[in-house]
């Protein structure tokens, strides 16, 4: 019983070994890679090399590396010091608890609205009065209607990334090829049935685009109600930041919010793919043909 177990053991290893050499020889992350490089060389050229007009300010790269990643920190925060990571931590789950709430009330609503016309013209209507309003605006009212500091963060960080959630699952409805429903109808398929093998898995990919964008508006949402309303979180220390001027924390900050937003896309992405095997063969078969 032990010999069957081995072998699979070692396949999986040789195939996710594999799977690491794909990565590392596919051209789009040699050219990522660089890309990240040519950018941090302009980075350090402009403020540390020739310090040019409008960044002779600005810390440098070697600046700020040399605060992230030192043991005793010159202005409190680095890779080593634990409100580094209880900033991050409650920025996480800030930004987590209203990606859920978001996507559990953006997908579903925009799924009526493309469903069903009657209820899409009550709806569209108030949604895009609502949409255009900024996040910032929305901040007493937030104040007002939650009590505490954490209520009011999530609130408006869900509110962006609600509209984006929204108006994508719409879209993903609306762009389905009514000749699918109407051969399905004439298959006897009845409504219920429409919904859930035709309607939600034609508009798969459209919800996960909205969900990778849904995650960048999240996040910077989060940020600008972090900077009027918390007490931790990234938006607070960039502000905190700011007011007692730390530069290199602010850019140690902005550089974790991108790291932590890339990573949050990544994963969506790769959900998407594991949820949508079919398009990914049909692309497949697009290119071969």
């Amino acid at each position: 019983m032990s010999e069957p177990a081995t072998i699979s053991s070692f396949s999986l290893v040789r195939l996710l070994w594999f799977r690491t050499l794909l990565i590392f020889k596919n051209p789009s992350l040699h050219l990522g890679i660089l890309g990240i490089f040519g950018f941090l060389l302009f980075y350090y050229l402009s403020t540390e090399a020739w310090e040019l007009p409008r960044f002779e300010k600005l810390p440098g790269p070697v600046a700020v590396l040399k605060e992230w990643f030192s043991p005793d920190p010159m202005w409190g925060i680095s890779l080593y010091t634990p409100d580094y990571y209880l900033h991050v931590w409650a920025s996480v789950r800030r930004v987590g608890i209203a990606l859920l709430i978001a996507t559990g009330l953006g997908v579903p609503l925009g799924l009526l609205m493309g469903w069903s016309k009657v209820f899409k013209d009550y709806t569209f209507p108030i949604l895009e009065i609502l949409r255009p309003i900024p996040v910032l605006a929305w901040v007493p009212i937030a104040i007002l209607m939650f009590s505490g500091t954490e209520t009011p963060v999530i609130f408006l960080a869900t509110l962006a990334s609600f509209y984006v959630t929204v108006l994508n699952t719409l879209l993903g409805v609306e762009s389905i090829n009514p000749a699918y429903l109407r051969a399905a109808a004439c298959l006897g398929s009845k409504r219920r049935h429409l919904f859930w093998h035709v309607i939600l898995p034609g508009a798969l990919p459209f919800i996960f685009t909205g969900l990778q964008i849904s995650v960048g508006v999240s996040w910077f949402s989060l940020v600008a109600a972090e900077m009027v309303s918390g007490q931790y979180g990234l938006g607070y220390l960039v502000l905190n930041s700011y007011t007692s001027v730390t530069y290199e924390t602010i850019v140690i900050v902005m550089v974790t919010l991108g790291i932590i937003g890339y990573a949050n896309s990544a994963l969506v992405r790769l959900l998407g793919r594991q949820l949508m095997q079919w398009r990914v063969r049909a692309l497949a078969r697009e290119k071969r043909g």
